[in-house]
């Protein structure tokens, strides 16, 4: 039976927006399209430190002196009792009186890879995280790998935590390009087949084991055209020059670099196979959208992929070239695998909705808000 209807019309909280204005991420996907789900169930958002959007922009301030030197007053002269940090920390140094403080954390992965980022970025992640889960009065995981993490590597009390998982519904809205876009993915002349990969290039994204698996099926006699849709992130010119060096050997791989939304999705649309190696991710959002739109996926068996994904997408281990390898030709050269596997992620992809992520997320605000009474 379905959950009735709630009025949630009384709750106002104050979220952070410091991702609003910035080329899409992950993170800040997540951040607008919880607002968006929140007010449909009736509450009343205001965004605080976005550099322009919403109803307390930051300017020309920068993010770090934003949110350690100046939201802790911003806070104290709202209204709002609740602010909610989505970002991984972005809370004041300390507790404000009247306010309860709410944090997502997303994964741990300046911790858990660390040569995948830069040492100043894990100091201050390591940093400002053990701050934040500090003042935090209630925690929101986005998955209970990143849950379990957290417990591993932090002094966190257990009954902080909550596991809240994303939405992917968010693709069934997204409008296709408009003219000028279409006209720029007609441009690239994609083959009728291709193997996808949509998300940062960086070094733990793996790119390598998918460039040697296009490479070894090229040697095989079964060439694939493997696509890579992203922005440069830590690594990638690791990652360029192992492309040059596989195109120069005959390998039709094509980096596109980043695209907006429509174009992003449209990509996603147009794959015959979605390929996803990570060696670690908090969620998964890329490989749960393929799914969504029904497009054949396989994901790595690391961090949280098994958890999301399920039997909706084939997995293999990170490191396995061959596996990856001998899993892409079967797909590539078997429709009737696809089929299956594309409806399979479909029904797995069903269960996470916005609305949901939603209602759990505001379970949690009321229990932060309880709890000070």
């Amino acid at each position: 039976m379905a959950r009735p209807a709630e009025d949630y019309s009384q709750i106002s909280i104050a979220l952070d927006a410091s991702l609003w204005d910035e080329p899409t991420t992950g993170i800040g996907l997540y951040g607008r399209k919880l607002a968006e789900a929140l007010e449909k169930a009736g509450l009343r958002v205001r965004r605080l430190g976005a550099r322009r959007a919403g109803e307390n922009p930051r300017g020309d301030c920068s993010r770090t002196v934003y949110f350690l030197a100046k939201l802790a007053p911003i806070l104290s002269n709202l209204d709002e009792p609740l602010f909610h940090a989505v970002c991984n920390f972005n809370l004041p140094p300390a507790r404000i009186s009247g306010k309860r403080l709410v944090l997502t954390v997303h994964d741990l992965i300046p911790e858990l890879l660390p040569q995948s980022v830069s040492l100043a970025y894990r100091l201050q992640f390591r940093l400002w995280l053990s701050r934040s889960v500090r003042v935090a009065d209630k925690i929101i995981c986005v998955s209970q790998k990143t849950r379990d993490d957290l417990i591993a590597r932090f002094d966190v009390a257990e009954e902080k935590l909550a596991v809240v998982y994303h939405g992917a519904d968010h693709v069934d809205a997204v409008p296709t390009p408009d003219a000028t876009g279409l006209a720029f993915v007609e441009s690239l002349a994609l083959p009728e087949q291709l193997v996808l990969y949509a998300g940062a290039l960086d070094a733990r994204k793996n790119l390598e084991v998918l460039i040697a698996a296009a490479s070894r099926l090229r040697a095989g006699g079964q060439p694939v055209t493997l696509v890579l849709a992203g922005q440069d992130w830590y690594g990638s010119e690791e990652v360029a020059a192992r492309v040059s060096r596989a195109r120069k050997d005959g390998a039709d791989i094509r980096s596109l670099g980043y695209q907006d939304e429509s174009i992003f999705y449209a990509l996603i649309r147009r794959a015959t196979v979605f390929a996803f190696p990570s060696r670690y991710e908090g969620f998964g959002l890329p490989p749960l959208e393929a799914m969504r739109l029904g497009i054949p996926t396989i994901v790595s068996t690391a961090g949280a992929l098994p958890e999301i994904c399920g039997d909706g997408a084939r997995q293999v281990a990170p490191d396995d070239i061959e596996g990856w390898t001998s899993t892409l030709a079967r797909l590539m050269a078997s429709p009737q695998e696809r089929r299956a596997l594309a409806s399979a992620g479909q029904k797995r992809a069903a269960q996470f909705t916005w609305n949901e992520t939603a209602r759990r997320t505001i379970d949690v605000y009321q229990s932060a808000l309880e709890e000070s009474r």
